[in-house]
């Protein structure tokens, strides 16, 4: 709509016309594409290493077998039951004193390892056939190739699946880096929402057009990912 008709009482439900002039302001107002590009690279980075420390941290509760391993499974699973809340304020003070404040590695690091992400990947390992360890140890192929080579392509289905959870769960951050985060350079596309919502009146036309532009990737990749999602998510829910 444009500005006149969104402001109108009663409101109108659709615009007479289309009006892409909202969009152009939000570009103008905001570093909108900064801001997209800072999301890209962190959700991208946090998808991937989920996905590394997971498929390790999978790989030997199912394949390694040591002293207490059910317990530290236990302990992994346990820590989903922690509020993230309460883990902000230790979170930031290490990173301030690591001097990370307003950098990648502050927005990346803390998120780079979750207990729902090794829970997903172990349960999908254990239904793999064990006849395929078994003949890979007499051929010689140590726990490494293991997981490279037959584990991991056999397992696309959680690893996209936890792809899409991880890199839609680092695309909504906010608090976090609403915290960390100092300057237009990095700080990510939900603080640049924030910033079309001003003190003195709140523009909807601009704020909804901005929101538009930063639902797309997300929808997208829920859109592509969605079956695989589903199928990981629901993998081991149903016996035989």
């Amino acid at each position: 709509m444009t500005p006149d008709e969104s402001a109108q009482y009663p409101p109108k439900m659709f615009p007479s016309h289309l009006y892409f002039g909202s969009f152009r302001e939000v570009l103008e107002l905001v570093p909108l594409q900064t801001f997209l590009m800072n999301s890209f690279i962190v959700s991208i980075a946090i998808m991937v290493g989920q996905a590394i420390t997971a498929a390790m941290a999978a790989y030997a509760f199912v394949y390694v077998p040591f002293r207490g391993r059910a317990f530290w499974f236990a302990l992994f699973v346990s820590t989903m039951m922690i509020p993230w809340e309460v883990t902000v304020i230790p979170n930031y003070l290490t990173v301030k004193s690591w001097g990370w404040l307003d950098s990648y590695q502050g927005l990346i690091v803390p998120f780079i390892a979750s207990g729902f992400s090794v829970f997903l990947l172990r349960q999908f390992f254990l239904q793999l056939p064990r006849e395929l360890f078994e003949a890979a140890r007499i051929d010689g192929c140590g726990h490494v190739r293991h997981l490279a080579r037959i584990v991991l392509p056999l397992s696309r289905p959680a690893l996209a699946s936890l792809g899409v959870y991880a890199f839609l769960n680092a695309w909504n951050m906010y608090l976090w880096p609403l915290l960390v985060t100092n300057s237009d350079a990095k700080r990510t596309v939900q603080i640049g929402i924030s910033m079309l919502q001003f003190q003195e009146v709140t523009v909807w036309n601009l704020v909804l057009a901005g929101v538009t532009l930063v639902l797309l990737p997300s929808l997208l990749l829920l859109a592509l990912g969605l079956k695989q999602l589903v199928r990981g998510l629901t993998a081991g829910a149903v016996k035989g």
